[in-house]
């Protein structure tokens, strides 16, 4: 009887740590398959680093989460979020309405306008005018290739596009190209790298439209799934109000990221 119960009770205590202990639910964030600091970066050992690495270890720990980062082509990266091969997107991304239309999104966990860099040597203003007879290098799929196209390209600006930033910012640093435009914060981290103080300053932000550059940066979300969009907007307000997000964003900024 004793050996019974014994077996009962293991058997119990067996299911209830099954049960408390149960995998967290597993999620697969994509990133774009490139380095793009302070943002997302690979080491030397293939581990993915920076600033939006350290706020997706901190909502999902938040919200419970098991998260496995899976890089994706950014042109790419909507398709794959669509089709199930990732199941959220965590790569600066803007809120745009144009892709408000495929996939759902986040509250917003961060904004910056974009910014435009050229050689130090050549002053200009980073304006379609400014811009006049020049180069700009975009990268693909991105709000910079649609905000480009739709005031540089008419003012006369040659807008060519690359699959990746690292193309853009290595023929800018080559003298291939005239100028680059992409996130400013972003820019602001080239430039202050060993090959972007060679060649390269900050010439200013392009004027704001809300239509094309978005409502900030959200996590992208496949439509339809309120229960994993839920836990990660309540994941990003506690870490807003109990200082984590402040605490891994002073490693990487001197300013408020959040934005307005």
């Amino acid at each position: 009887m004793k050996s019974a119960l014994k077996t009962i009770a293991l058997a119990a205590a067996i299911g209830l740590a099954a049960i408390s202990g149960a995998a967290a639910q597993q999620v697969r964030v994509g990133f774009a398959a490139e380095p793009y600091p302070p943002f997302t970066s690979p080491d030397a050992s293939g581990n993915w680093e920076g600033w939006e690495v350290d706020f997706m270890k901190a909502i999902c720990a938040e919200a419970k989460l098991d998260c496995v980062v899976t890089p994706v082509a950014w042109d790419g990266i909507i398709p794959a979020l669509t089709t199930n091969k990732i199941d959220m997107i965590i790569g600066s991304m803007s809120i745009t309405p144009e892709r408000q239309q495929t996939i759902d999104f986040s509250d917003k966990y961060y904004n910056s306008l974009p910014g435009i860099i050229g050689p130090k040597d050549v002053k200009f203003e980073p304006t379609p005018e400014g811009l006049n007879g020049k180069t700009l290098g975009v990268q693909v799929a991105t709000i910079h290739q649609v905000y480009a196209n739709k005031y540089f390209a008419p003012a006369g600006v040659t807008v060519k596009e690359y699959q990746t930033q690292d193309e853009a910012n290595n023929d800018l640093a080559a003298g291939r190209i005239d100028a680059v435009q992409a996130d400013s914060v972003a820019m602001l981290e080239f430039v202050k790298s060993e090959q972007g103080s060679a060649c390269c300053d900050m010439k200013g932000m392009v004027k704001d439209d809300p239509e094309v550059l978005g409502l900030g940066v959200g996590v992208g979300l496949r439509k339809g799934e309120t229960e994993l969009k839920d836990k990660i907007n309540a994941a990003i307000k506690a870490i807003r109000e109990n200082g984590t997000y402040d605490t891994f964003s002073k490693k990487y900024f001197d300013f408020d990221i959040y934005g307005g």
